[in-house]
């Protein structure tokens, strides 16, 4: 579904660029439900604004479904934010129109793309688990409730791509956990793509995958040994697990380069150095800190 390669995006402001992206690979299968995390600054909300054509790359190639980004006109990127991708945004007035119920919130994109409205509109409700509440306006509904809504309203152009930017960031963590799990099912039920962009690495507990962005490049991943639905039966069994549910990757790129986290090189004494030693020991690749002068 998507394939980011070399992916470079800079920002100029007057004599000043800064680099958010600085070559960065990533491929995401159709069907997959992920999330991005990294640090503030790190370049995952950038990726996410290039996903969704809301903003171009610098340098690199980008394909979304089939499609070249970079190729795009303007006329091109307004189909594509129309009938391919859906977006979810932390800050709901983003989506949402105050005055309106949530029902007419959800009829509202549907009704410009010309479709019969309030019988998909009902459907979506249905589908977020809001459809009791369809006649309810912004101000008497919760926030979780609120983000529900932005779903439903995300899901009205009927995307293939699904691109939720902090969707759990305003809520508290029972919410969050709901809002994930709604996730899952419409990812499930419709065969979405997702790509949950996060600080929270707790995510990994509800996905499959989970992309780590550091300095503007994909640094490691996040791996379930087992799927949600395989630990969810086995729980429901009374099998405890043992050990971690998920793994860890670093990532290593075309040039053989990867980042090694600085709490890793700091706790063998390597940190404050642009330098390790590599050796080879018992067929592994073992990196230590810098011989003392």
């Amino acid at each position: 579904m998507i394939h980011c390669e070399n992916l470079v995006k800079i920002y100029k402001a007057a004599d000043i660029e800064v680099v958010a992206l600085q070559g960065l690979d990533l491929h995401i299968a159709e069907g997959e439900l992920m999330a991005i995390i990294g640090n503030s600054g790190s370049g995952k909300s950038t990726l996410l604004n290039m996903l969704g054509g809301l903003d171009r790359p610098s340098a690199g190639n980008l394909h979304v479904d089939g499609k070249d980004l970079l190729k795009f006109k303007e006329s091109d990127l307004v189909k594509y934010k129309r009938e391919t991708v859906g977006f979810v945004w932390q800050n709901n007035a983003r989506n949402l129109i105050s005055y309106l119920t949530a029902l007419e919130n959800v009829e509202l994109p549907i009704l410009l793309q010309g479709r019969r409205k309030r019988l998909r509109a009902l459907e979506l409700l249905e589908a977020v688990g809001l459809s009791h509440r369809r006649n309810n306006r912004l101000n008497q509904l919760s926030g979780g409730e609120q983000q529900r809504v932005a779903i439903a309203i995300a899901l009205a152009n009927q995307p293939r791509l699904l691109l939720a930017d902090e969707p759990t960031g305003s809520v508290d963590t029972k919410m969050a956990n709901q809002i994930l799990d709604l996730f899952r099912e419409l990812n499930r039920t419709f065969g979405l793509t997702v790509v949950i962009v996060t600080h929270d690495p707790l995510l990994a507990k509800k996905v499959d995958r989970v992309v780590a962005i550091r300095d503007g490049k994909t640094s490691s991943e996040i791996l379930r040994r087992k799927s949600y639905q395989e630990e969810l039966l086995e729980m429901e069994q009374g099998i405890i697990a043992e050990g971690d549910s998920h793994v860890e990757y670093a990532v290593v790129d075309k040039a053989g380069r990867l980042q090694i986290p600085a709490n890793l090189l700091e706790s063998i004494g390597a940190s404050g150095t642009n330098k390790v030693r590599v050796a080879m020991e018992d067929g592994r690749i073992v990196l230590l800190p810098p011989e003392k002068s």
